[in-house]
């Protein structure tokens, strides 16, 4: 088994022709170059340096050698620079998200991502949090953007992200309707959610039933672009991450339902093993955590300018009455 420091005193005995220099350089005593090079010659069963020549002079064998032991030198000081700056990562990242987070901060994030790592390339997984959660433990992902919740918490590291408040939606041909009944919203329409897979879809569930809705309809849809189009579409009331419908709430092809209880937030981590590579994997996920956080308080400032004039749906539970108002 070659040792690198007797490579390293190979190496250097040759450049310099001298145990002593090779000494002095590698910061070791003469006799302790010459026994790593005596060790070496044992190891490959040939002498590589001609003793007696003055400077030191390879054997034919050991100019042959040479060239390979610097060789081998070189790229252990390439791979060992790999931990010295993580910036220099150059190795495929597996990356995991879920499809509400690929449709509103995932570009810009993507797009720092790479200028803070030019030599990465991304291998980009979408699907629902079981499954990302599921593929990084079978180690087929390396880092995952999703619900927590699902793998074994000694198994991994994660770092929180800014949570996506959920609203319900309908289409504009229904805000009449809605008006004839404080029931109707719950009871005559169908709702439209997240795939039976999802967290969002058992939380809306658990939602409907402490409002006391029973057995409610649920349109279960595996993209969130199909369930904002449905939803504009008239067929039935949308539950969406509000961040991401903020343009067609504003245009008026969704109005927005006024809640008695607001619906659970999702929430959601960056996730990684804690087998992965800890500074990355933790540099990533602040990059990410930045991203997010821009993307919330930039939507926030959205809703809250004197331009934006989403339209609510507000039932009256008294009067049995639905008023349309803009804000």
């Amino acid at each position: 088994m070659l040792d690198f420091k007797e490579l390293e005193a190979f190496v250097w005995a040759v450049r310099l022709g001298s145990f002593r220099k090779a000494a002095t350089r590698l910061h070791l005593t003469q006799p302790s170059v010459s026994e790593r090079i005596s060790r070496l010659e044992t190891t490959v069963g040939e002498l590589l340096l001609e003793r007696a020549a003055r400077p030191i002079q390879p054997t034919m064998r050991g100019r042959e050698f040479f060239v390979h032991a610097e060789r081998m030198l070189h790229q252990r000081d390439e791979a060992m620079k790999l931990f010295d700056d993580e910036e220099a990562f150059s190795a495929p990242l597996r990356l995991g998200t879920i499809e509400t987070i690929a449709h509103s901060w995932f570009p810009e994030f993507m797009r720092r991502l790479t200028e803070r790592y030019p030599r990465l390339t991304i291998e980009l997984t979408v699907d629902y949090s079981p499954v990302l959660n599921e593929r990084l433990l079978g180690n087929e992902l390396d880092i995952v953007l999703a619900m927590n919740g699902y793998s074994p918490q000694k198994q991994i590291e994660y770092e929180s992200l800014s949570p996506y408040e959920m609203g319900m939606f309908v289409s504009p041909r229904h805000v009449k309707q809605l008006g004839e009944s404080a029931d109707t919203w719950g009871k005559q329409l169908p709702f439209i959610s997240f795939g039976k897979q999802a967290r969002p879809y058992a939380e809306l569930v658990s939602y409907l039933a402490e409002q006391g809705i029973a057995n409610p309809r649920i349109h279960s849809v595996s993209t969130l672009m199909t369930i904002v189009r449905m939803t504009t579409e008239g067929l039935g009331i949308g539950a969406l991450p509000v961040a991401t419908v903020l343009d067609e709430w504003q245009r008026g092809e969704l109005y927005r339902l006024s809640l008695p209880v607001p619906l659970p937030a999702m929430h959601y981590d960056v996730i990684w093993r804690n087998a992965n590579h800890p500074r990355f994997c933790r540099g990533v996920a602040r990059l990410a955590q930045q991203c997010a956080c821009s993307y919330a308080q930039a939507r926030r400032a959205d809703m809250t300018t004197t331009l934006f004039s989403g339209r609510w749906v507000t039932a009256s539970a008294s009067s049995g009455t639905t008023e349309a108002t803009h804000y």
